[in-house]
């Protein structure tokens, strides 16, 4: 097998759905509004419910309504007596008489299929109606000399309109039949120790499961499979690690003079989580490969701290530093953070963006390219084809979670062996940062800096809105601000949320002209970091906005923060919000509007909320109310998408899985051992192709 060939055992799963037995034009379209376009997607693709289609004695076994398998004799058959009634045929079990009940069914086909006098087996619910036994329409009428082709126990797959659970079941089990046993990836230790089969008996368990208990992700088939998927995923993960380990870096060792000036100056001490995080991030910035970790902190954790201080270490080795956020706000308000602690050091810091006029912009540029800038702030704009560093030794990049890991790898090829630090503010479950960031060395700010007051959270009816005005009125008069956050721009006519719009108006009616200032995403960059200015500054009191303000807006001074319409927010979110206040002195709090009635997972993420202010608490209970794909936005995620593997439910696997792929590849880096080699063919079922090309590259 080539690195650039899919290995000829695997050709039979990548051929098109229609070469199956069974799966025609109008089936193919249908089965690929289910995501299978080949029979690998089949194969992948698990029953989700079983039927238990064991024969019974008699009826007289089981409790209706439910699906049951009986030998009967055919008693008689009584047609339809008038028009859209239906036809009748009375059966004897062992021990009594039930009828079949058929709609619209042609009385000659019946008696075929049907006669007088014979014995069938049928399968299907049983119900009671007006206290007699029925069953509408048999899953199965059969010979009894037949029955041995009725599956004792039925698959269930998903389905889409117009496709049949027997033209699916009919398909899988072709497909599987094209499944060549495969040599070994997954540890044998780990496979006698879990109790999982092979991968080949692990399909065909996972498709034809004996009851519930087969269906449970915990069932060995199932298991297994899910860990395939997690492992192949991993080692991608962990091949990307490897290439940018391997790729040369330049040991960048601070002296300290910077860091101990800018720490000298600070009036508090950084936390002991800050301290760690300062010395594992040197650690790697002194070695000769190259850095790729993840700066992970909670609201308000202090983490622009850590960062300043990774940059110090880049200048005081006479290198430079970028810092990237995501917008145009953002990256102004890392520049007006990271000012006051520069100007103590005699650091140039300077802030680039797509609004430079272009003299400002060119000076910029030169004084890049010279040096004469030591740390840049930006956004995406830094990475231009004209913006040229003197000696970029560091590129730290804000609220990553915007990108996948391919995008990353990207990022990191812009300096020659620039070292790579990543920051998000949105605390992640473990299971998801091992599935999102495997690729990367994680460092975890968990402690508070001291001096953080903590907000007080109330939950209170929509209906009481005026009373929150009327607070409001009297806290401005005390010289306090506010936010006051809407959940959508415009008034639409599907949906009652409030627009910001229109928030806006109700309240400077309230509260006077020019106390209220508005911002939200469709505004013009210009007005909408105008908006931003004048609340910073003081000069408006309230802040109309939508969520834009979700992330890394700094206004100390703002002590309320008022959500409309919580309970139609995610946890995370409300949480990133609530983290916009308690920056200051002042005692801050956070009111929760809800529109009554509360759905239960709406009260339960509201209370939450109430409980705690620890943000992988509030993590790790909104993935366990909205799943993994919510709560990070699977669309820009860079999580993958699993067909077998459940990453909330089998985070212990993915933990494994991870582990096993940096031991293989510590032992075996170009997969050429036989394990190695199984693992390869892996990757291409998994179509890990990117993965494929970083071995054929190493």
């Amino acid at each position: 097998m080539t690195s650039s060939g899919r290995p000829q055992v695997l050709f039979p799963l990548f051929a098109q759905v229609n070469s199956l037995a069974g799966v025609g034009a109008k089936t193919a379209q249908l089965l690929a509004q289910l995501g299978v376009e080949r029979p690998r997607d089949l194969i992948l693709t698990l029953p989700h419910s079983v039927v238990d289609r064991r024969p019974v004695a008699s009826i007289s076994e089981v409790v209706a309504p439910v699906i049951v398998t009986v030998e009967v004799e055919i008693v008689a058959h009584y047609p339809a007596r008038k028009r859209g009634a239906p036809a009748r045929v009375l059966v004897a079990d062992t021990e009594g008489e039930f009828s079949l009940v058929f709609f619209h069914a042609r009385g000659d086909w019946l008696e075929k299929q049907l006669p007088v006098g014979e014995r069938r087996v049928i399968s299907g619910k049983l119900e009671r109606f007006d206290n007699t036994a029925q069953m509408v329409h048999p899953d199965y009428i059969l010979k009894p000399e037949d029955a041995g082709d009725l599956p004792r126990f039925e698959p269930v797959y998903p389905l889409t309109a117009g496709l049949s659970q027997r033209v699916i079941a009919k398909a899988a089990k072709a497909a599987i039949s094209r499944a060549e046993p495969l040599e070994e990836w997954a540890d044998g230790a780990l496979l006698v120790r879990e109790g999982w089969p092979d991968w080949r008996s692990a399909l065909e368990q996972a498709h034809h499961p004996e009851g519930p208990q087969d269906l449970a992700p915990t069932a060995p088939a199932r298991a297994r499979l899910a860990y395939d998927e997690f492992f192949a995923h991993q080692l991608t993960l962990a091949l990307a690690r490897a290439q940018v380990r391997r790729a040369r870096g330049l040991a960048t060792v601070g002296d300290g003079r910077l860091s101990k000036t800018v720490l000298a100056s600070l009036p508090y001490r950084p936390t002991n989580a800050q301290t760690r995080a300062i010395s594992e991030i040197a650690g790697d910035m002194a070695a000769e490969r190259r850095m790729n970790r993840l700066l992970q902190g909670d609201v308000g954790a202090g983490k622009t701290l850590v960062a300043f201080m990774a940059l110090l270490i880049a200048v005081e080795a006479g290198g430079q530093g970028v810092m990237m956020a995501p917008t145009e706000i953002l990256a102004r308000q890392h520049m007006e953070s990271l000012a006051p602690l520069a100007a103590s050091a005699g650091v140039r810091v300077e802030v680039l963006t797509g609004r430079d006029r272009s003299s400002e912009r060119a000076q910029k540029l030169n004084d890049l390219a010279s040096g004469a800038i030591h740390i840049l702030v930006g956004t995406h704009a830094v990475f231009q084809k004209d913006v040229h560093f003197h000696d970029l030794r560091l590129s730290i990049i804000d609220e990553q979670h915007r990108f996948g890991v391919a995008q990353r790898m990207e990022l990191g090829a812009k300096g020659t062996a620039v070292d790579v630090l990543v920051m998000t503010a949105t605390p992640i479950p473990r299971s998801l940062s091992l599935a999102q960031y495997g690729d990367m060395d994680i460092s975890i700010i968990d402690e508070k800096p001291p001096g953080r007051t903590p907000v007080k959270t109330a939950l209170i009816a929509i209906e009481r809105r005026d009373e929150v005005v009327a607070h409001l009125k009297r806290a401005i008069a005390e010289g306090r601000q506010a936010y006051w956050v809407c959940p959508l721009v415009e008034e639409s006519e599907v949906s009652d949320l409030t627009s910001a719009e229109a928030r806006f108006r109700t309240l400077r009616a309230a509260l006077g002209e020019g106390v209220v200032g508005l911002v939200h995403g469709q505004l013009p960059p210009a007005e909408k970091d105008a908006a931003m200015a004048d609340f910073a500054a003081g000069r408006t009191k309230v802040l109309v906005a939508t969520t834009v303000i979700e992330v890394g807006v700094n206004v100390p001074n703002a002590s309320i923060m008022v959500i409309e319409r919580a309970e139609t927010f995610g946890l995370a979110q409300l949480h990133q919000l609530r983290g916009r206040v308690g920056r200051g002195a002042a005692e801050s709090t956070c009111l929760l509007m809800y529109g009554a009635p509360l759905t239960e997972s709406g009260e339960r993420r509201l209370q939450i909320l109430r409980q705690t202010e620890d943000g992988f608490k509030i993590a790790e209970e909104d993935l366990a109310i909205r799943g993994a794909g919510d709560v990070i936005g699977t669309a820009q995620s860079g999580l993958p998408r699993f067909r077998i593997a459940d990453v909330e439910r089998q985070a212990g696997l993915m933990a494994i899985a991870q582990s096993d792929a940096r031991t293989l590849l510590a032992q075996d880096p170009t997969l050429i051992s036989p394990r190695g080699k199984a693992a390869r063919v892996l990757l291409w079922l998994m179509e890990q192709d990117r993965a494929i090309r970083l071995i054929s590259v190493g």
